[in-house]
């Protein structure tokens, strides 16, 4: 239900737009609205918290990222085809420590 129809008639026959609010109801809404809408921006912000730290393109880190994206069904090792054995061999490495700490 990503927009609402302000035409959208109810169970009842009513239309929503038809409906009236009193101000002590118009209150009520407006903080339910905007408790929803804050827990909606927490959750979003530690989505992107939770991204950033996935997805650090620092060098030092980059065998240890690629490595958890290949785990997680991110990337593919095919897609690193071009990087120099070393790297590669550091980010298998990395893919097996992520696989045994999750199977411990």
């Amino acid at each position: 239900m990503d927009s609402l129809s302000p035409s959208v008639q109810q169970r009842d026959g009513t239309m929503m737009r038809d409906l009236t609010w009193s101000h002590a109801e118009k209150v009520i809404a407006r903080e339910a609205f905007r408790r929803a809408l804050d827990r909606e921006f927490r959750e979003t912000i530690t989505k992107t918290k939770e991204i950033d730290r996935q997805y650090d393109y620092r060098y030092s880190v980059l065998p240890l990222v690629f490595g958890n994206l290949v785990r997680r069904g991110r990337l593919r090792m095919e897609e690193l085809s071009g990087l120099r054995e070393d790297k590669l061999k550091a980010i298998r490495s990395y893919v097996r420590l992520f696989d045994d700490a999750d199977a411990a």
